[in-house]
């Protein structure tokens, strides 16, 4: 029969289809990974863009927001200082939320209880001197330093 093959060549035979399957999982998976990142790249970048456009149009719309308020009868002056007044009430208000959600953050207690936890231990820690082996002539030729 030609079908009787020897343990080694199903050995052979084995780690060969292995390391075939292997290859084949590592090139899938450098494939997804390119699609992913070549994804990533597309939305970042779109992203990037339009953050710029929503920035190039904050004074276009400000200016807009003025004339219109100038356009219901009050001076230009005031429509303008409106807006600027409006402006800055919003970013009082984006200030104030950051400063509560930042008194908010606490220390990491566990880390740094941890932490000490750690040098107690390590301050209780004597270490064990090591016997002197080979005391013999040669260790007495050499001269230790008492500095």
């Amino acid at each position: 029969m030609g079908t009787d093959r020897s343990l080694g060549q199903l050995v052979a035979t084995a780690t060969t289809e292995l390391s075939a399957l292997v290859h084949d999982e590592i090139a899938l998976a450098k494939a997804e990974l390119r699609q992913d990142a070549k994804r990533v790249g597309i939305g970042g970048g779109a992203i990037a863009a339009a953050g710029t456009l929503a920035l190039f149009s904050l004074p276009v719309l400000s200016f807009a927001a003025a004339y219109g308020i100038h356009n219901l009868g009050l001076g230009l002056a005031w429509s303008f200082l409106i807006v600027g007044g409006a402006f800055l009430l919003i970013a009082a208000l984006l200030g104030l939320l950051a400063v509560g959600r930042f008194k908010k953050v606490s220390k990491p207690e566990k880390s740094i209880a941890s932490a000490k936890q750690t040098a107690a231990v390590l301050g209780t820690v004597k270490p064990h001197p090591r016997p002197l082996t080979g005391t013999g002539p040669a260790d007495a030729s050499v001269t230790r330093s008492t500095v």
